[in-house]
C-alpha cells in the first residue's frame, strides 16, 4: 500500500530494478533515488542546482541563470554518485563544468561522461579553479575504495584541498559546495568551512529538506499551484 519507495542501496541499479517491477505490477507508487552504489544521487543534484540558482538570484531562482557559468567539481570523482548526478544536471542546464582530481581518481573517460559533450578534465587543481564562480568539492570516498589510490590525506590536502588562497584564482564572488560529511582539513580547510562569505554548505543542508519535502508532496500525488 505504499505510495513512494525511498530507495538508498549499495548496489548500482537497485532503484531502477524496483521502478520497472513496480510498473510491471502496474502499482502507481513511485520510486525515489535516494543514492545508489557508484551511479547516482539525483536529490543531491537537485538541492545543488537550486542552491546556486537561489544563489544568483534569491528572488527568482532559475536554470537560465548558469548559462555559461564555470563551475570546477573537485575531488573523489570516480567513487562519487553525487559527481555523476551533478555532471548531468549542471551540463543541462548550460554551466561550463571543469573536473578536477589525482589521476587515480579521475579517469580520462570522465571527459566524455556526457555523450555529445567533452567536459574538461584536470589533474592539477589550479586550471580548473581559474575564474570558477562556484566550486563543487566531493568527500573522500574512503570505504569505497578497494586499493592505495592517493598516498595519504595529507599529500590529498597540499594538492586539491580548497583553502582561502587557492580560492583566490576563482571568480571574486566564488562560492563552495560540498555534499557532506566534510572530512575537515581535507577537502576543505577549517577557515573555508567557517567562512559563510566563502561556502554554502549551510544552504545546501536547508534547501535539501525543501527540495526533498517538494518530491515526496508531488510522488506522493501533489500538484503544483497555477
Amino acid at each position: 500500500g505504499s505510495d513512494v519507495l525511498i530507495v538508498r542501496h549499495a548496489q548500482a541499479g537497485v532503484p531502477q530494478q524496483l521502478a520497472a517491477e513496480i510498473n510491471r505490477r502496474r502499482s502507481p507508487a513511485g520510486v525515489l533515488n535516494a543514492g545508489d552504489g557508484l551511479h547516482e544521487h539525483p536529490t543531491q543534484a537537485l538541492l545543488d542546482l537550486f542552491t546556486l540558482c537561489s544563489h544568483l538570484d534569491p528572488q527568482r531562482p532559475r536554470l537560465e541563470l548558469l548559462q555559461g557559468v564555470k563551475v570546477a567539481i573537485v575531488g573523489d570523482i570516480l567513487h562519487s554518485r553525487v559527481a555523476r548526478s551533478n555532471i548531468y544536471a549542471l551540463v543541462a542546464a548550460g554551466a561550463d563544468v571543469h573536473l578536477a582530481g589525482p589521476p587515480t581518481l579521475l579517469p580520462k573517460d570522465f571527459a566524455q561522461f556526457v555523450p555529445g559533450h567533452t567536459l574538461p578534465v584536470h589533474w592539477q587543481l589550479e586550471p580548473a579553479l581559474a575564474g570558477a564562480r562556484f566550486v563543487i568539492a566531493l568527500r573522500l570516498q574512503r570505504e569505497r575504495m578497494s586499493e592505495f589510490l592517493i598516498p595519504s590525506l595529507q599529500e590529498y590536502h597540499h594538492l586539491f584541498g580548497l583553502t582561502q588562497q587557492r580560492l583566490r584564482l576563482c571568480h571574486p564572488e566564488v562560492r563552495v559546495l560540498h555534499p557532506g560529511p566534510v572530512n575537515r582539513g581535507v577537502e576543505l580547510s577549517s577557515e573555508v568551512m567557517e567562512d559563510p562569505s566563502l561556502n554554502l554548505i549551510e544552504r545546501q543542508v536547508a534547501h535539501g529538506v525543501a527540495v526533498r519535502m517538494a518530491l515526496l508532496y508531488l510522488m506522493g500525488g501533489g500538484r503544483i499551484p497555477a
